[in-house]
C-alpha cells in the first residue's frame, strides 16, 4: 500500500501507539489501514450420495476441480455468500444444512467457511468453470483438485459418512492449513493430460479475447 484511501497522501508502515503490529499510517489525515483476513465462503453440495464439484476456467489453478466457493463480499451473511457463490459457478441451488469446515489459513490471510448442502436443482457450468458434473467417492479427482482446502472437506465428508453410517449429526470441522502443507499438496497435484490440453486451450483463448 502506498497511499492513503481517504485524502490520498503517502503512507508509511509503523506500529501504532498502544498496538502491537504493523500497519499502514497516515501522518496527513491520521487514518490508522486496518488489514484483516479474507472469508471464502462455498458449499459441499451432495445429491444421492454424490458431490458436485466444479473445474476451473479461470486462474489460479486453472482446470482444477474445486468446490463451488469465493470471497464474501460486503452486506452479505456467510451462508448467502456460499449460497450465491454455486449459484454463480455451477448454476445451482441448495438446501444449506450447517457450517461444516472452517479452515485458517494464515499465511495468506484467509479463512474459508464451507457449507454441507442440499443439492435441490439442475446445474451448469458458470462463467467461471469449464464445467460441473457430481461424484461419488471413489470417482473423486484427488490429484486433481484445486486447493488443499477442498482435499481436507472431501475427506472428512467421507469418512464422517462412513462413520455415522446414516445416523447423527454431521460435526463441524475446525482446521488450519500451513504454509509447508500447502506447497505440499500443489507439488503432489497434476492434470492428466487430456484436461491439460483443454486449459491450454482455455487460456489461449482468454489471453487473445
Amino acid at each position: 500500500m502506498n497511499y492513503c484511501s481517504h485524502c490520498g497522501e503517502t503512507v508509511r508502515l509503523a506500529v501504532p501507539q498502544g498496538d502491537d503490529r504493523l500497519r499502514y499510517l497516515c501522518d496527513s489525515c491520521g487514518t490508522i489501514h486496518y488489514q484483516n483476513p479474507r472469508i471464502i465462503a462455498g458449499t459441499l453440495p451432495i445429491r444421492d450420495g454424490k458431490v458436485l464439484l466444479c473445474r476451473r476456467a479461470i486462474e489460479p489453478r486453472l482446470g482444477y476441480w474445486t468446490l463451488p466457493a469465493g470471497f464474501m463480499e460486503n452486506a452479505e451473511t456467510t451462508s448467502e455468500a456460499a449460497a450465491r457463490e454455486t449459484r454463480e459457478e455451477a448454476g445451482a441451488e441448495v438446501n444449506l444444512q450447517g457450517l461444516y469446515t472452517l479452515i485458517d489459513l494464515p499465511h495468506i490471510n484467509q479463512v474459508y467457511m464451507l457449507f454441507r448442502a442440499e443439492l435441490t436443482s439442475d446445474f451448469s457450468a458458470g462463467i467461471e468453470s469449464l464445467e460441473v458434473a457430481l461424484f461419488a467417492e471413489e470417482e473423486i479427482p484427488w490429484q486433481s483438485l484445486a486447493f488443499p482446502t477442498m482435499e481436507v472437506t472431501l475427506r472428512r465428508y467421507f469418512e464422517d459418512r462412513r462413520a455415522r453410517q446414516g445416523e447423527g449429526e454431521f460435526p463441524l470441522h475446525l482446521e488450519q492449513i500451513d504454509l509447508e502443507t500447502r506447497e505440499r499438496f500443489f507439488k503432489t497435484t497434476h492434470l492428466p493430460k487430456h484436461l491439460q490440453k483443454l486449459s491450454s486451450r482455455q487460456q489461449s483463448i482468454g489471453t487473445s479475447s
